[in-house]
């Protein structure tokens, strides 16, 4: 089954089944989480995708992420996989999702987000990244 997205004007067509796959490790263990996670400057794993969120909260993220002016990290929908789903629960040890990992260590969800928003704590770990926040008055 496919679904049509719209980008830039361009039509180009999205597997709506597609599945996260990271050789030799089970979908969902700890090393295949840790594999999505290690290496990449800012992961979030949401319902949906940045450009169609599929909850409030996973909204919420990516509208700060777009905010401070972030438009290339990774993500990945959750609602794909039931497996993956739980294990980055698993792996974070946190029980709720969006979750948001920057340089590989897991940062928290929705309202730790919301929190370094508000608190500027999240230009600073935005610039540890190198990632400079539209929002750095700097």
């Amino acid at each position: 089954m496919f679904r049509r997205v719209f980008a830039n004007s361009a039509k180009f067509v999205v597997p709506t089944n597609s599945r996260l796959v990271c050789s030799n490790f089970p979908e969902g263990s700890k090393d295949h989480i840790s594999k999505l996670v290690s290496g990449k400057k800012l992961v979030v794993f949401m319902k949906g995708t940045p450009e169609n969120p599929r909850c409030g909260f996973s909204n919420a993220v990516i509208q700060i992420l777009k905010m401070h002016g972030v438009d290339k990290f990774d993500s990945h929908d959750v609602l794909q996989s039931e497996d993956v789903r739980q294990g980055v629960k698993d792996y974070s040890s946190w029980p709720t999702l969006p979750q948001v990992f920057i340089n590989g260590e897991f940062v928290g969800g929705c309202d730790i987000m919301i929190e370094m928003h508000q608190n500027g704590q999240l230009i600073k770990e935005l610039q540890k990244i190198d990632i400079k926040s539209l929002l750095d008055k700097k």
